[in-house]
């Protein structure tokens, strides 16, 4: 026998027909000596049916299978008998009578349901992926992963990219998270570094003159996870020549315009917004705003300059800020609501809240009495105050505050239930500071990576105020989580050894480092920028699932193992002597 037809494929015009299915026994059923059995493949369900008098002695053989046997068989398609069609299935108006079957192989009881239905904890799920990967959810993610990336490549491919791969073994070099090494046997006492992204491959395609690069790669980070990262991952990696930050957000906006109408027929018709990256921290509090819903963050510090609050006065006097954030109509909410929201805070270096309630005749509060009537005026015109609104205040440094009523903002957007899981926001985030202050070191860190471009009329400043020097950097946002993030490339020697400089990457450390990039500069490197999307985070998103480990056919645990092939594991010492390495543990 031979496969016809798939499990899902059977509909009302293939009756009479003769079939041969394949697959995977989900439910065996005996009604009155008749013997039902749902066949599943990765298309569908067919039902199929043994008549106790039929050739071949295929009832005899269909009483021994069980559960996820797999069996090929050969048969007619027939009509179901009225009232006994099933709506649900694709398949849901036949049965195929069966004629002759093959038992193909048998299965042990399965430790885990293949119902989507069943609950299994995600360890088990893990170590058994094989069998989860049977589940239809899981198939239907991993369907939805391949034509996303056909999608995206078709697009790419039209738009004059060429797709073309970068090495895996490679330098080892500082991007902000620690390498993967690879210890090397031909060479020893050397290492390979697995790459965190082909970022410096990529600007050198762009030297030799490729103009328009794409590549769906695999990446590496040895980094602390959480749902939505891996210590491997994937991106849809692009750099283009001859191009501003609008072309490339332009051609990022129509591929993923296109992606989400092709996946889940949802129609973007205005472009995405642009919002300046002090906007966003004054606004919202993070870099990757939420714009579901509104919740603004408003700094009050200039209300408070004389406040006898001793804690906004500290504030005041240390140079931090003041903001509130309003909820309206959010009196209701108790005490024990407050305090939970006080240690919310806290995990993000808060080291209280403070709050007021707009009643009908009072403001209620601990905090109120301090307050001068001139204070409380000012603070109800600037936030629009009615009776039965909330105000929650943090007053600390400017990121401490940031961070801490950022993340409070979007936790109370979900406790009041004003986020609607249905839409999709993005925006681009865009003018990034290029350095940030790293307090530990005592000096300048890249905000992304020390390859990207200032603004050219911020050029200057790089001498005299770095920290005011902005970026020709974007990121891409989704509903309050980065997507994507890129930017215009230093294709100048002369600048990108003054950033290293500003770095503290002296000339030794940067030649033996980055020396074949600096060299390459010097060689005709044009004008050139680029951007990588997070292929895994986008899948969160178009199949809606809540872990970045349900759309990984085979994913890594939180505490970067596999559970099912237990990985990482011991090596013998043959292995380690070959590699010139002796384990201090």
């Amino acid at each position: 026998m031979k496969r016809s037809h798939t499990c899902g494929a059977l509909k009302l015009s293939n009756r009479g027909e003769q079939v041969t299915l394949c697959g995977w026994v989900e439910n065996w059923r005996d009604h009155g000596g008749i013997i039902f059995i749902d066949l599943r493949d990765r298309y569908g369900v067919t039902q199929i049916l043994f008549n106790p008098d039929a050739k071949n002695n295929v009832f005899e053989k269909a009483k021994d299978f069980r559960s996820e046997y797999v069996i090929e068989v050969e048969g007619v398609v027939e009509k179901r008998p009225d009232g006994t069609t099933n709506p649900k299935l694709s398949t849901g108006e036949i049965e195929v009578i069966v004629n002759k079957v093959e038992l193909l192989n048998t299965s042990k009881t399965p430790p885990i349901s293949t119902d989507d239905n069943m609950y299994t904890t995600e360890n088990l799920r893990l170590k058994y992926r094989y069998l989860d990967l049977r589940r239809p959810s899981m198939q239907k993610n991993l369907i939805t992963r391949h034509k996303s990336a056909q999608i995206m490549r078709n697009f790419l491919n039209e738009n004059d990219f060429l797709e073309i791969e970068t090495p895996f073994l490679t330098k080892s070099t500082p991007e902000g998270a620690r390498d993967y090494l690879v210890p090397s046997r031909v060479n020893p006492g050397k290492f390979y570094a697995l790459p965190q992204s082909p970022q410096l491959f990529k600007q050198l395609l762009m030297v030799s003159g490729f103009d328009r690069y794409y590549q769906i790669v695999k990446c590496f980070r040895d980094e602390d996870l959480r749902a939505d990262r891996q210590p491997e991952f994937t991106q849809v990696d692009m750099e283009l020549s001859f191009v501003d930050t609008e072309d490339i957000m332009n051609i990022m906006e129509q591929m993923i315009k296109k992606l989400f109408s092709d996946i889940r027929g949802i129609k973007f018709d205005k472009p995405f917004p642009r919002i300046p990256y002090n906007e966003a921290m004054d606004k919202y509090g993070l870099d990757a705003p939420d714009l579901r819903f509104e919740l603004p963050l408003v700094e009050v510090t200039d209300i408070f300059k004389a406040t006898t609050f001793k804690v906004f006065e500290t504030t005041v006097k240390n140079g931090g800020v003041i903001k509130a954030l309003k909820i309206s109509n959010g009196a209701s909410f108790t005490r024990k609501d407050l305090d939970e929201l006080t240690e919310f805070v806290k995990v993000y270096g808060a080291k209280g809240m403070a709050w007021i309630k707009i009643q009908e005749s009072e403001w209620q509060s601990p905090i109120v009495k301090f307050f001068t009537d001139y204070e409380k005026d000012t603070l109800k015109e600037r936030l629009e105050l009615k009776v039965n609104d909330l105000v929650i205040f943090g007053s600390d440094s400017y990121n401490v505050v940031n961070e801490s009523l950022g993340r409070l903002r979007k936790e109370i957007a979900k406790r009041i239930n004003l986020i609607n899981d249905d839409e999709f926001c993005f925006a681009w985030v865009t003018e990034f500071p290029l350095f940030e202050w790293d307090e530990d070191e005592k000096r300048y860190a890249s905000k992304h990576h020390p390859f990207t471009m200032p603004f050219d009329e911020d050029i200057d400043m790089l001498s005299s105020d770095p920290l005011k020097v902005r970026a020709k950097a974007y990121d891409l946002v989704l509903n309050g989580i980065e997507i994507g993030g890129g930017s215009i490339r230093i294709h100048r020697r002369d600048i990108q050894e003054k950033i290293f400089n500003l770095l503290k990457i002296n000339e030794e450390e940067a030649n033996l480092k980055f020396g074949f990039l600096l060299e390459a500069l010097q060689f005709g490197a044009p004008p050139h920028g680029g951007i990588a999307l997070g292929f895994d985070r986008l899948m969160m998103f178009l199949v809606g699932a809540d872990s970045i480990r349900d759309i990984i056919a085979f994913p890594k645990t939180q505490k970067a193992t596999c559970m099912m092939t237990d990985a990482p594991s011991d090596v013998d010492s043959k292995q380690l002597k070959e590699l010139s390495i002796k384990l201090t543990i």
